[in-house]
């Protein structure tokens, strides 16, 4: 029996006391948490550092100061890339500042939430996407380099930075009859690691963005292969060099509807007249929206706050919806076009629905500092104000584009009535839940979602492969038969009449449509593992769509990987080299100058003679070569060792980076537009490889 002394709870001395407080200063929290300023050290967020630089000269656009920006991805240093931005605004205010005493360039630079987004009407900007002032200080503190040049009233100014720290003051290097500001930067390597800028993930957001500011000429430069000396003294904008380089410029006079046309380029229009409105509100700077339906059961809703694309939406989306419901609910039945107990939903009147919705406040919130979702309530009553009364005249100036539009949500009502009764059918019958797991389905022992994983395979022969060379306690595996159904036109109960949807809905756990619940899913990792062939690339994209219309909280969550399966053995001697790509065989066998009849021999090759030959001590031991069709010529062994293997295998995770070009991607393969299809295919031949 313990005596009560035992009982008592040690005493523990504490040193927690002033010293034991952390003060971070200037820059250096940034540093610390960088993701707490750029979401991730990721792709996202390093592109995200190109994103804050580019805002600033955007809002000096928007406040029709600027209509001129150049980005540029310049060659660094072992390695590295640097990103040039150039607008040619007012130019940052090189004066000392009153409360930091030093230049406003060097407080813009150094400190945050300092720059010209405070204070209002005479402060600098009326409207801007960097209401917290720590874009351009934020990725300073993030750059191993960073530099700044400014152009304004005759002279230029210049200052330089390393990791958010200033070099020297700003000092006056020359004179200049132009005026703006050229912000250039390195991404530190060792926050970001060794990453490339995407050119094509550049392109896509300034087009965007060029749409969104009427008039706004935005140009983007790679010069990251460019071989010769790059001299940019005394140079503005580096197009002004004539080199010939990958370059892609954007000019729009039509804003938002020249957008929703592009959006729409490959589908067809219900009705003519794209709807356009553009007004003040209460609190609201501007409410901006164009809309058009396509004859299409998927809808494209780009929200954007201050000129930012918010990929979660916000306030001013549920004003959109809100008043889309009302305004068409109200016409149809003034019209006589639906029964007075029939109403539309807010799923009716989004299908085939594509929108551009586009506020601008001077006090601007939003819901982190990405910026993903506007939480400004203001924006919800002033778009649902103004967009619902345009809407509402529209619709009766426009009465074959009405008559259009509630026929299409007709349509979808009746759908939407049809597949729920179809749907419910399914449900009772136990299609879904408290159904069986399919019986080709070989589960996994584990019940712990966060260490399992499912391998969806094609065809029996490697689903029994991968069944044998599997970790029975985390992996399990899904045969499907052949391709699954293109979903990108079918609605719900069309989808789940397919015996292998239902199979991957069911083993997924999720459900699916209404009733989808993310926190039932069974594998925290859903790997697709198709043959390195067409037909296996073709059952890969149809299961992709499927998940990026029905499941894509699971590609958000980076729930999706694609397996990487190799496309050679290679046995040299009693050596075993497995190659992921025809590139990588070619590279290491060529190290090795093998002849070139030693290089590949024939399937038909015993492994006695192979090692037979080995054991001859020849300077070059003979090669075999295996290249493997599909999955099911694998043996058990080999799959588990170059596929399955968690510590030696190689997987790709799906996400999408711009949701928009993503749509538009998907429509054009898997939808009904023959011609775009066959362009875009002309268009990428040159890239695609074929093994023979």
């Amino acid at each position: 029996m313990a005596s009560k002394k035992d009982d008592k709870k040690p005493e523990k001395k504490s040193s927690y006391g002033a010293e034991s407080i952390q003060v971070l200063e200037g820059l250096e929290p940034v540093r610390k948490r960088p993701g707490m300023y750029i979401g991730t050290t990721g792709p996202d967020g390093f592109h995200h550092l190109v994103t804050e630089i580019f805002d600033n000269s955007r809002d000096e656009a928007m406040g029709g100061f600027a209509n001129d920006i150049e980005i540029a991805i310049l060659p660094g240093e072992k390695g590295n890339e640097i990103v040039r931005v150039v607008d040619n605004g007012r130019g940052i205010p090189v004066d000392m500042h009153k409360q930091t005493k030093v230049s406003a360039l060097e407080t813009i630079m150094t400190v945050l939430h300092a720059g010209g987004k405070f204070g209002g009407e005479d402060s600098g900007y009326k409207v801007s996407g960097g209401l917290h002032g720590v874009g351009a200080s934020v990725v300073n503190a993030l750059s191993i380099m960073c530099r700044v040049e400014v152009h304004k009233d005759g002279g230029v100014y210049m200052q330089e930075y390393s990791q958010g720290k200033k070099k020297a003051a700003v000092k006056k290097i020359g004179s200049t009859k132009a005026h703006g500001t050229i912000v250039s930067f390195e991404p530190d390597t060792a926050i970001f690691g060794q990453q490339k800028f995407g050119f094509e993930r550049l392109v896509t957001h300034m087009r965007q963005q060029a749409y969104l500011v009427r008039g706004l000429r935005i140009s983007v430069i790679d010069a990251r292969e460019y071989k010769g000396q790059i001299d940019l003294d005394g140079v503005m904008y580096f197009r002004e060099l004539n080199l010939d380089l990958p370059s892609q410029t954007f000019y729009f006079e039509g804003g938002l509807v020249s957008l929703v046309k592009f959006t729409n380029s490959i589908q067809k229009p219900v009705h003519k007249n794209i709807f356009y409105v553009e007004k003040k509100a209460d609190g609201v700077e501007s409410v901006e929206v164009a809309l058009q339906y396509v004859d299409d059961i998927s809808s494209r809703i780009l929200p954007f706050a201050n000129n930012i694309y918010n990929s979660e939406g916000g306030t001013h989306i549920t004003g959109f919806k809100t008043a889309l419901t009302r305004t068409l609910n109200t016409y149809a039945k003034k019209n006589g076009n639906s029964k007075e107990d029939d109403s539309f939903t807010g799923d009716d009147v989004l299908e085939g629905l594509t929108a551009v919705i586009s506020v601008k406040l001077r006090e601007i919130q939003f819901e982190g500092q990405t910026k993903a979702k506007l939480g400004s309530v203001e924006a919800q009553s002033a778009v649902a104000t103004v967009f619902g009364e345009a809407f509402q005249l529209f619709l009766e100036e426009n009465p074959d584009d009405a008559k259009a539009m509630i026929a299409k949500a007709v349509l979808a009502m009746k759908a939407r009535k049809a597949a729920k009764a179809a749907k419910d059918s399914i449900l009772r019958k136990g299609a879904l839940e408290g159904m069986t797991l399919p019986g080709k389905l070989a589960d996994c022992e584990s019940s712990d979602a966060s260490e399992s994983e499912i391998f969806i395979v094609e065809g029996d022969s490697a689903g029994g492969t991968a069944k044998t060379g599997r970790n029975r306690k985390t992996q399990a595996v899904l045969p499907l038969r052949g391709k699954i159904l293109n979903i990108e036109r079918a609605r719900l109960d069309r989808m789940l009449s397919s015996e292998q949807i239902k199979n991957l809905v069911v083993a997924m756990g999720t459900a699916i449509g209404e009733t989808f619940d993310i926190t039932k899913l069974r594998y925290h990792k859903i790997i697709i593992a198709t043959d390195a062939d067409v037909d296996g690339a073709h059952i890969r994209t149809l299961i992709l769509t499927l998940l990026y219309r029905y499941f894509k909280p699971l590609i958000d969550g980076g729930y999706i990987y694609i397996a990487q399966p190799p496309l050679y053995k290679v046995r040299r001697g009693k050596e075993i080299l497995y190659f992921y790509t025809e590139e990588e065989k070619a590279k290491v066998l060529g190290k090795q100058e093998i002849p070139l009849e030693d290089e590949t021999v024939s399937g038909d090759a015993s492994e006695e003679e192979i090692e037979e030959e080995a054991a001859k001590g020849k300077k070059q031991a003979k090669v075999h070569v295996q290249r493997y069709k599909g999955l099911g010529e694998m043996n058990a062994d080999e799959l588990w060792e170059t596929t399955m293997d968690p510590s030696r295998r190689m997987l790709k995770k799906v996400n999408i980076e711009d949701a928009q070009e993503a749509d538009k991607v998907f429509d054009m393969l898997m939808g009904t537009d023959v011609p775009s299809r066959k362009t875009f295919i002309q268009s990428n031949a040159h890239k695609a490889t074929i093994d023979v």
